[in-house]
């Protein structure tokens, strides 16, 4: 890092005027200051709408063809990628290659702070080649101030690669320019802790990696209605939720529904396939190859729509 560099234009490193008494503040009112300024990151999420939109959509054309959708950052950006990517395959049974997540350091970074590694600008580019990201995937570069040298040299391999390069930062577009083909702007303001982007700017990037992955999932055909029925039972809860979705969505008593979810091999949604159509498995499958695994697509090729607003 340049030790004659100074950031203090960024809107992330700036003294916030509602906190500057803080460390004298009651218990109380430290904690109601924060409650109100956390209302921020929602109006922030807010503002990003139409670029979050046109990343779901990008995102989601790719993956449709066979590419992979990266997360890469360092220090608590890289570390809310790598979770969001983690939390794919148990919600959508996407294969762990689809969604990943790069930070700098690498998994020991998870748990101990290496922030110093984000200042090596070659770094990501190292980290994505050995991936062997390409032409046809995606990046999403992640640095609540827009200046992190690991993630921005990411993000220009992918540039320069036809990959599809998405930008996400916490700053305005004019006080950290990033190299990208979709920019996305999460305005959250100066932090309470002058400087600590964990805060404001960390809940505002969950927010909008959220929508983003769920987004895209849905795209792919791994949800009807608002049900995830993409999930595999592979732990009680999950045996539970599964269950539900194929009583809530095909009628099924709990008692029948646990037989066919072990014919099904877990999956749920062969399992709706197979009660909603009177089918067995390899007849199941073979619907729902046809239709690229998107079950309401298959359904409606054989004349069902099951009924997603039951409770």
């Amino acid at each position: 890092m340049n030790p004659s560099e100074n950031r203090g234009y960024l809107t992330t490193e700036q003294s916030n005027p509602r906190s500057v008494d803080l460390d004298v503040l009651s218990t109380d009112d430290l904690v109601k200051l924060f409650i109100d300024e956390d209302r921020k990151p929602q109006l922030a999420v807010e503002g990003a709408s139409e670029a979050l939109s046109a990343a779901v959509d990008a995102v989601a054309l790719r993956l449709s063809k066979g590419g992979r959708l990266f997360y890469i950052g360092a220090g608590t950006s890289g570390r809310l990628g790598v979770l969001d990517a983690a939390e794919c395959p148990p919600t959508f049974c996407s294969p762990p290659e689809l969604v990943q997540g790069v930070l700098a350091g690498g998994a020991p970074a998870l748990l101990r702070s290496s922030e110093g590694l984000e200042d090596l600008g070659t770094a990501g580019v190292d980290d994505l080649k050995e991936y062997q990201f390409g032409a046809d995937d995606c990046l999403v570069g992640i640095a609540a101030g827009g200046t992190t040298p690991y993630v921005l040299g990411a993000l220009q391999y992918a540039v320069q690669v036809e990959a599809l390069a998405v930008a996400m930062a916490c700053v305005p577009a004019e006080q950290a320019p990033m190299p990208c083909h979709l920019d996305i702007r999460l305005i959250t303001g100066p932090e309470l802790l002058t400087g600590s982007t964990r805060l404001k700017a960390g809940t505002a990037t969950k927010m909008a990696l959220n929508i983003l992955s769920t987004g895209v999932m849905v795209k792919l055909g791994k949800v009807y209605g608002n049900r995830m029925v993409d999930v595999a039972a592979s732990n009680s809860k999950l045996v539970d939720r599964s269950l539900r979705i194929l009583t809530d969505l095909v009628g099924l008593s709990r008692e029948q529904g646990l037989p066919l979810l072990e014919e099904a091999k877990g999956s749920v949604k062969r399992a709706l396939v197979m009660a909603a159509g009177s089918m067995d498995l390899p007849k199941a499958q073979t619907l729902l190859a046809h239709h690229n695994g998107n079950l309401r697509s298959a359904l409606g090729s054989i004349g069902i729509t099951l009924n997603s607003t039951a409770h």
